[in-house]
């Protein structure tokens, strides 16, 4: 485990990738990791790192539940949501109900084992912790940016899209949109809602102008949301009324001594946060990193307060992406902060100061060393283009560090401190650039004027070399600056004067060895300590140690066979042993390290170099290639490692024996070094964007690991290599292969940090490297795939287009000599420009280099390379010949179409057709039917077009060069439309048929897509047309969807603009009436109405007349004109079609069907026809017999019985019927609310009625029972029930002689069993006939008005007992006695009858 750690940069443009536990632990989403850090005391402690996701993390939230408050869920750019243990480290479950990446996530604060998350897509997902399960919904087809769970109601979740539209959803009703709340005109980056649940503490009111939400509120009352988005606004949301209460603009905090940058607008992202204890108070992040606490209650312009105003410094510096609080024991509030900066910090709301501030690396730490001055000073390269230097034995701040960027454009992959001058620390970039920092001071880094070519990949101090040493006693620097880079070159650079030109030491190492060959690349350098001598590692494995000032070559040590990654001297302590003084360590990659005893060779130099083959000490282990490499300065014997098999790993150098391994790294490790005071602590850094200190004596291993890893990177090595082709070279080293480390970037990197990753390379027996420096080392910047293909293509040389005569030059010397002397004096019979003598055609007459060209065409044809061919024909001048060939071959361009007019106009008209018909086989048939304009066919081209479904590019070219009465155009309106039309485009295929003069088509096909909109919309353009009864058909069609949807207003508006349809407005306006005098029964069904259906005075009758009058335009002052108005709007309600009733109608539909009825009713009641009101309202009255709703029901017979005439002396028999069987279901539904109102302890049996009902029971029933007492009704009632039971044992003797039949066929006969028939088919039938012939005898007007059950109400009325008079009780049992034969009735009306 380790000591401390600088953990990886919190992912950046995320709405939630940091949380805090109610424990204390932040957790942060860096890269595909999460970092744990302990923030419950004073300083931080990372606690540890989750490693499973392999995307991007983009969200993590923990539990806040005290019982399970170690467990957090985590999401990333793969679309998987996992479920952690923090104690363990490890998965519990994971979740892959995504398709796309998810951006938002959050465990809901009230319910312990619910996470929400949405993707970029708009899909929301619920996932259970306790029973693993999910649910998905799709409230919006918007991309998710950021969601947020109610605190106060468990099934509330905001969602803020990217369109600037934030819902609220009930994931409790499938993700049913309760509010939508619009005003934000971008981005929605982050949502929080009040701590309190209601919107009594800030008595704001709705601001003008913000849209209404849509949707109607579920809840009275609601509480306030807040959110931050990027058109720079925080605004607060009142949820009960789904509208914005207060807008809040960030302000231009302009930082001392600079103007505000212009760009800031584009790159902000506003993070909101509301403190729990602090309902007045809202957090936001600011324009360059600042945070503000906003006081809601304070007026005037300036509502905010600075964070951090104590003191300069303490505000982030880049834009803060995410917030998260926590709650001490004491009650203080901690928030913690991420940012653009690279940097976390908590502060005190209290006083608003940074506590503490938590350093974090963006990039591959290259890099790392100990200042030799500064004790604990260290030194970090890191890939995001920054320098750190950590004071590690800071006593107040254990995570001191400052960061130094001015003058870095590139990745620092190289530092290296001065041995003498305190502060002085060099760097090298990936750009090549070399540089020099003052770190105790203010001033900007000095730059070198001479740049390396490549990455650079080591510096090192040392003495100076000639010409720089020339003159060093005149106060010359004692020590000069050397850089190598992947170019190979070793630079020597004046630190006093980097401005000059740096010297390129190869020319010194030539001039004094003598050497004249090419020198091989260089990869590494390290001095000695003492400065007498240097080595020099090499691409090809070698290592060159040369002789100071001189760089006389002193030997080469021949044991690597790859490229030397890293070197290192022993440091020669005081207290080292003599023969330990002179031990030189180098590694590269294949994975060995080698320590070299170079003593005698130093002390003793021979006059000629050595060639060295055996090392001193072999050190195996590692299973990839060595990286970096560390002596300790405490014990002389001891040696560190860096590895990128994620490892480090301390050696006893005399033993060749490992000491301990550190595994705690999740990738690649680049650097390592010791503690400069700890002999015990080493620092290391790699590819997984931490810096990590540890101890050598608490690690578990001693050893890399081994096994199936090792195995696997062998075979990806053999797999490579197999799959390398002749034609181009890798980019790596032959036989590296790519390693299975992830850099899943979080936008802080480069790309080609991951680029990096993809060139590493392993240990493995393979053939030997190929040249170039850039293989080199583990910092190796390669250019991506694409460039270096582009790269390989343009160094690939062209090929010849004399492919015969070319390769004749590659013949043997004495062949081409031969040539020479043929040319100068030609034998006989020898023929330039064929057969063997072809490649003299060049050199001689035209006629033998057009022979030459005929046969280096017929070789073209017959490979294949026929564009070859074709330049050979028209170098010839044979351009007719060019086109005719490449037309046969289908070779033809542009470039030859456009000489063809030089060959005659007969000439381009054919290749021009040829071309078009190439085209058309390669289907790029706009780019044909421009050529066919070009020979004036524009029919042609247009045809061409509209065969190949390019329907709008063939009406637009035949619009542009036709004319406007051309039957072409119209034919391809009408083509168009009717593909438009089978795809689904009814609105585009609508246009097609306007634009040609057929708006009868084009409403009808509007209609098609059949919603209010579309049916609207066709309506107005049928009447534009003149096709007035197809648009009183859709307008009405339109107006009961409306109605439907109990849009009132905007039926009555599309059925206006007919005059046809006004007894469908008069039918409308019923059915507002009755809706509205519901509301108290079902408020829902008021829907959208207008003014006049407030309540008022009078009944149905009276009011719908009054509207009619007032609002339609019907009379009703009762004269001659006016009653024969009325009549003629009932005759034309009579030809209006009406359903007939069915119990599987929804509840608005039944209101519309039976408000036709009513319609009727009250006209009926305008011309004093009693008897067509008692009628109609009886018609009415039966779409209400078998509706499910009671309650509903009830009402509605009440009013119609309210409506009915008072007395039934002037109403005829038909009409009497219609009015006392209407007066008997109302009384049936009182009948049982009467029931329903009885106490609990009354007499008879107690149902308890619906909610709110219960009052106090009556003496007796407040309706007439009588009129449920119909003996005639009663005698119908009971022949109709024995017929249905004879229909019954009918179909009950079928079925069974239909299964005695089938088993007589499968068994034989005297198996079966006959059972004995009570009665008999023609038993039964006779009976059948007796009861149809009874039923026959009852009046008609008994049948055609019926009522309800009459036993069912005489049981109903016995069971009531004493409130009922004796009289009732007394009928109710004769007509039981009666009538009640049925099994059932006779088993129910036994307690009474007895």
């Amino acid at each position: 485990m380790y000591e401390r750690l600088l953990p990886a940069s919190p992912n950046w443009y995320c709405s939630r990738c940091c949380d805090v536990s109610v424990g204390g632990l932040l957790g942060f989403g860096a890269k595909n990791f999460i970092y744990l850090i302990d923030v419950s005391a004073a300083t931080c402690m990372t606690q540890g790192v989750l490693v499973g996701h392999k995307g991007m993390v983009s969200g993590v939230s923990f539990c806040q539940d005290p019982t399970q408050s170690h467990i957090c869920a985590s999401s990333s750019g793969d679309g998987v949501v996992i479920f952690w243990d923090t104690n363990t480290k490890s998965p519990l479950r994971q979740h892959a109900s995504h398709q796309t990446a998810v951006t938002a996530l959050h465990w809901s604060p009230l319910d312990k084992n619910l996470v929400v998350s949405g993707d970029e897509k708009g899909i929301v997902t619920c996932h259970r912790f306790n029973t693993g399960d999910s649910a998905r919904f799709f409230p919006e087809p918007r991309s998710i940016v950021c969601l947020t769970c109610s605190p106060h109601i468990w099934s509330t979740v905001a969602v803020g899209y990217k369109d600037g539209m934030i819902a609220l959803i009930d994931v409790s009703k499938k993700g049913e949109v309760t509010q939508r709340l619009r005003g934000h005109d971008d981005d929605i980056h982050s949502l929080a809602w009040s701590p309190l649940a209601s919107e009594d503490v800030l008595n704001w009111r709705a601001e003008a102008g913000d849209a209404s939400n849509g949707v109607n509120a579920v809840e009275e009352t609601g509480c306030y949301l807040a959110s931050g988005s990027k058109d720079q606004t925080v605004r607060v949301w009142s949820t009960a009324t789904g509208k914005g209460v207060s807008t809040l603009k960030l302000p231009y905090l302009k930082r001392r001594g600079s103007a505000v940058d212009p760009t800031l607008k584009e790159r902000l992202w506003l993070n909101v946060h509301w403190p729990k204890g602090r309902p007045a108070q809202l957090v936001s992040s600011c324009f360059s990193g600042e945070l503000v606490v906003w006081d809601l209650t304070r007026a005037g312009k300036q509502k905010w307060t600075l964070f951090g105003s104590s003191s300069e410094g303490q505000n982030h510096s880049r834009i803060v992406f995410n917030t998260a609080a926590f709650t001490l024991p004491d009650g203080r509030e901690l928030l913690f902060s991420t940012s653009l900066d690279r940097e976390v910090k908590c502060w005190d709301l209290a006083d608003l100061v940074c506590h503490w501030t938590l350093p974090t690396l963006g990039g591959f730490v290259y890099s790392l060393a100990f200042s030799p001055v500064a004790t604990g000073c260290l030194a970090l390269g890191v890939g995001d283009n920054m320098i750190r230097v950590w004071n590690t034995l800071s006593a107040q701040n254990q995570y001191d560090v400052r960061c130094f960027w001015q003058g870095i454009k590139s990745k620092v992959t190289a530092l290296a401190w001065h041995p003498k001058r305190e502060g002085t620390l060099s760097f090298g970039t990936d750009d090549g650039k070399v540089g020099i920092y003052e770190v105790f001071s203010s001033k900007a880094p000095q730059i070198s004027s001479s740049y390396h070519k490549r990455t650079v990949y080591s510096l090192a101090w040392g003495p100076p070399l000639p010409p720089m040493s020339f003159g060093a006693a005149e106060g010359k620097a004692s020590h000069s600056l050397y850089s190598c880079a992947g170019d190979g070159v070793i630079l020597q650079h004046d630190p006093s004067k980097l401005s000059g030109d740096a010297c390129d030491v190869d020319k010194l190492i030539r001039q004094t060895n003598n050497i004249k060959h090419k020198l091989s690349p260089h990869t590494d350098l390290s001095w000695k300590p003492d400065g007498k001598v240097v080595a020099i590692g090499n691409e090809d494995g070698s290592i060159d140690v040369y002789g100071a000032p001189s760089l006389k070559l002193l030997c080469s040590i021949q044991q690597h066979h790859k490229v030397i990654n890293t070197l290192r001297w022993h440091p020669d302590h005081d207290d080292a042993p003599p023969e330990l003084r002179g031990l030189l360590a180098s590694g590269s990659c294949n994975a060995i390290i080698y320590v070299h005893d170079l003593r005698q060779v130093i002390e003793n130099p021979p006059e000629s170099p050595l060639v060295l083959t055996e090392p001193y000490r072999r050190l195996c282990g590692h299973t990839a290639k060595i990286t970096g490499l560390a002596w300790s300065p405490h014990d002389s014997a001891r040696l560190a490692s860096a590895s990128y098999d994620c490892t480090a790993q301390v050696w006893d150098v005399q033993q060749e024996a490992a000491l301990s391994n550190y595994r705690c790294h999740m990738g690649s490790l680049l650097c390592v070094d010791w503690s400069p005071v700890d002999p015990d602590v080493i620092w290391t850094g790699g590819k997984d964007f931490t810096v990590q200190e540890w101890r050598v004596s608490t690690q578990e291993f001693t050893t890399p690991p081994k096994g199936k890893k090792m195995v696997d990177l062998k075979e990806k090595a053999k797999q490579k290599k197999n799959k390398k082709t002749t034609g181009a070279t890798s980019p790596g080293v032959a036989g590296e292969h790519v390693t299975e480390v992830t850099t899943a970037t979080n936008g802080q990197e480069a790309s080609d940090e991951a680029e990096d990753d993809e060139a590493c390379s392993t240990s493995s027996p393979v053939p030997p490297p190929v040249s170039g420096a850039t293989q080199r080392k583990i910092t190796s910047i390669v250019k991506s795939k694409d460039k270096q293909d582009s790269t390989v293509l343009k160094r690939k040389k062209a090929r010849s287009i004399l492919p015969l005569s070319t390769s004749m030059d590659h013949r043997p010397k004495e062949d081409l000599l031969q040539d020479c002397l043929t040319l100068a004096a030609p034998p006989a019979g020898c023929v330039a420009g064929q057969g063997e003598h072809l490649h003299m055609g060049l050199f001689s007459d035209r006629a033998a280099l057009r022979r030459m060209f005929q046969a280096e065409e017929e070789a073209h044809l017959e490979g294949g390379h026929v564009e070859s061919a074709v330049y050979l024909r028209l170098w010839s001048g044979d351009l007719e010949g060019a086109l005719r060939l490449a037309a046969e071959r289908g070779e033809l361009s542009d470039h030859l179409v456009s000489m063809a007019p030089t060959a005659g106009y007969a000439v381009w008209h054919d290749a021009v057709e040829r071309y078009v018909k190439q085209l058309c086989l390669q289907e790029q048939h706009l780019k044909a039917a421009a050529h066919l304009l070009s020979i004036n066919r524009v029919y042609e081209a247009v045809d061409l077009l509209r065969s190949h479904k390019l329907h709008r590019e063939a009406i637009a070219l035949a619009k542009a060069r036709l004319s406007d009465d051309d039957p072409v155009v119209k034919e391809l309106y009408t083509s168009w439309a009717v593909t438009l039309e089978k795809d689904g485009h009814f609105s585009a295929a609508a246009k097609c048929y306007i634009a040609v003069g057929d708006s009868f088509d084009a409403a009808k096909v509007i209609t098609r897509k059949n919603d209010v909109t579309s049916l609207r919309a066709a309506a107005r353009l049928a009447s534009a047309a003149g096709e007035f009864a197809l648009a009183r058909s859709l307008a009405l069609r339109c107006a009961k969807d409306l109605a439907a949807a109990r849009d009132w207003i905007a039926a009555q508006e599309v059925l206006a603009s007919h005059h046809s349809l006004l007894v469908h407005r008069l039918h409308l306006s019923v059915a507002e009436l009755l809706c509205a005098s519901l509301s108290p029964v079902r408020p829902e069904l008021r829907g959208a109405g207008h003014a006049w259906v407030s309540p008022g005075d009078g009944g149905i009758m009276e009011r719908a007349s009054d509207i009619w009058a007032r609002h339609l335009g019907v009379p009703g002052d009762g004269s001659d004109a006016g009653r024969d108005r009325l009549n003629a709007l009932l005759l034309e309600f009579e030809n209006v079609e009406s359903p007939a009733p069915t119990a599987s109608l929804p509840l608005t539909q039944v209101l519309l069907c039976l408000s036709r009825h009513v319609a009727r009713g009250v006209l009926s009641w305008s011309l004093d026809d009693g008897s067509g009101l008692a009628k109609e309202l009886w018609l009415a009255s039966a779409w209400l017999r078998e509706a499910p709703d009671f309650q509903v029901s009830a009402a509605l017979l009440g009013i119609l019985q309210n409506a009915l005439p008072e007395a039934n002396c002037n109403l005829d028999e038909e009409a009497r019927a219609a009015a006392d069987g209407l007066r008997a279901w109302v009384a049936y539904h009182r009948l049982y609310e009467f029931w329903w109102r009885r106490p609990a302890n009354g007499v008879g049996v107690d149902l308890e009625g619906p909610p709110g009902e219960e009052t106090k029971a009556s003496v007796e029933p407040d309706f007439d029972a009588s009129l449920l007492l119909s003996e005639a009704h009663a005698a119908c009632q009971a022949e109709r029930r024995a017929t249905e039971e004879v229909q019954e044992r009918l179909a009950a003797m079928v079925a069974r002689h239909r299964r005695d039949t089938a088993a007589h066929e499968e068994r034989p006969a005297e198996t079966l069993e006959q059972p004995e028939e009570e009665e008999t088919f023609l038993s039964l039938t006779t009976k059948m006939a007796k009861h149809q012939k009874l039923l026959s005898d009852i009046p008609d007007i008994i049948k055609s008005n019926p009522r309800p059950d009459v036993t069912e109400c005489c049981l109903v009325l016995l069971h009531l007992g004493p409130p009922v008079p004796e009289r009732l009780q007394r009928d109710a049992k004769d007509l039981l006695r009666k009538y009640g034969t049925g099994r059932t009735l006779l088993k129910a009306s036994r307690r009474f009858l007895s």
